[in-house]
C-alpha cells in the first residue's frame, strides 16, 4: 500500500547598520524573525541549535500565519521570514523602490497532510476526489466512498490567512473555498478539531507529524490518522502515498511545496547568518531529522519496499 523510503545524505527591524546594530554580525545580536506557524517544530529546532552554537545570538521567532508575517517583513518589523512561498513581483518591486533587495533562499520541501479521525475509515483518498472536495463537487463522504457511513465533510483549515488555504486556492485555480471548508485558529486547534469530529478533514504540514522522535508529533499521531493519496498521475491506480520524505522526492505524493527563507538585511547581519547556518550542512541536517526534505543538499534512497493495496 505505501512504499517505505528511507533518506540521507549523498556526500532579515531595521534593515540598514545604524548605531543599534553595528556589532551586529551573522553570529551575534538580537533579531525577530517571522515564521508561517506550519513550519514551528522545525525552526524551534534550527533556532536552537543556531543559538547553542554561538551564545551571543539571540533569535526570537513569531510563529504567524502567512500574510502575517509577510505583511510584518513588508512592513520592517522583522527582517527574515520562513514562509512557503517567494515574495510577489510587486512586493519585490516595493523592497527595490526603498533600497531593499531581498535574498530568498530554498531550504526545504513540505507536504501538506490530510488528517482524519480515527473512527473514519476512509484514510486512502484518490487525488480527483481531494479536487472534487475544494470545487464544491463532493461535500459528503458518501461522494467519496459510496459505502462510507458519515455525511457532510467538514473540511478545517489552520486559518483562512494561512499558507494552506492559499496552496489550495492556487492548486485548483479557485477564486474561494466551499461553504464546508473552515478555518480555526492554528495547526493544533485543526488537530483537536479532527480528533472530536468524525467528520472532519483537516489539512496540516507534514512537519507537525513528521519528526516520530518529537514527542509532539508522536502525540498528534496518537489522536489521528493520516490520509494516503493517489498521485495526480494515476489517480485511478492501486496504490496510494503518505505525505513522507520518500514520496517527497519521488513526487509520488501530490501535494508538496517548496519553504524558503527570505531576508531583508543590508548588511551581513543576524539574520543572513541565521539563513546562511538553515540552508548549510548542519541546518539541512536539521531538516531532514525533521521528517521534511533538503532543498540545498543532495539525497538519494537508500530503500525502497512497494506493497499493494489488498
Amino acid at each position: 500500500m505505501y512504499l517505505l523510503i528511507f533518506l540521507v545524505f549523498a556526500g532579515c527591524g531595521n534593515s540598514n547598520p545604524t548605531s543599534q546594530n553595528v556589532d551586529e554580525t551573522p553570529t551575534r545580536g538580537n533579531i525577530k524573525i517571522a515564521v508561517d506557524e506550519s513550519y514551528q517544530l522545525l525552526i524551534d529546532s534550527e533556532v536552537y541549535v543556531f543559538q547553542s552554537l554561538y551564545k551571543y545570538a539571540s533569535i526570537k521567532p513569531f510563529y504567524k500565519p502567512e500574510i502575517d508575517a509577510v505583511n510584518m517583513f513588508l512592513q520592517d518589523s522583522v527582517r527574515t521570514i520562513i514562509t512557503s512561498r517567494q515574495l510577489t513581483q510587486e512586493q519585490i518591486d516595493y523592497l527595490k523602490g526603498i533600497s531593499i533587495y531581498p535574498r530568498t533562499t530554498k531550504i526545504a520541501y513540505d507536504a501538506l497532510a490530510f488528517i482524519v479521525n480515527r473512527e473514519n475509515a476512509d484514510s486512502l483518498i484518490r487525488f480527483y476526489k481531494i479536487q472534487e472536495i475544494f470545487t464544491g463537487k463532493a461535500g459528503t463522504w458518501k461522494n467519496v466512498n459510496p459505502k462510507s457511513k458519515l455525511d457532510k465533510i467538514k473540511v478545517v483549515f489552520d486559518n483562512m490567512k494561512s499558507s494552506n488555504v492559499r496552496y489550495f486556492l492556487e492548486r485548483f485555480n479557485l477564486k474561494k473555498l466551499p461553504e464546508y471548508c473552515y478555518a480555526v485558529d492554528n495547526n493544533e486547534a485543526v488537530i483537536d478539531f479532527v480528533q472530536k469530529n468524525k467528520n472532519a478533514l483537516g489539512i496540516i504540514s507534514l512537519n507537525w507529524i513528521s519528526d516520530k522522535q518529537d514527542s509532539v508529533s508522536r502525540k498528534i499521531l496518537s489522536k489521528i490518522q493520516v490520509c494516503a493519496i493517489s498521485p495526480e498521475a494515476n489517480p485511478d491506480g492501486d496504490y496510494f502515498y503518505k505525505a513522507s520524505q520518500g514520496f517527497i522526492v519521488e513526487r509520488s505524493y501530490p501535494f508538496v511545496r517548496d519553504v524558503f527563507v527570505i531576508c531583508r538585511e543590508t548588511f551581513a547581519g543576524l539574520g543572513s547568518g541565521f539563513a546562511s547556518f538553515v540552508a548549510g550542512d548542519q541546518g539541512q541536517r536539521i531538516v531532514l531529522k525533521s521528517g521534511l526534505v533538503p532543498a540545498t543538499m543532495p539525497i538519494r534512497l537508500i530503500q525502497q519496499k512497494r506493497e499493494n493495496i489488498q
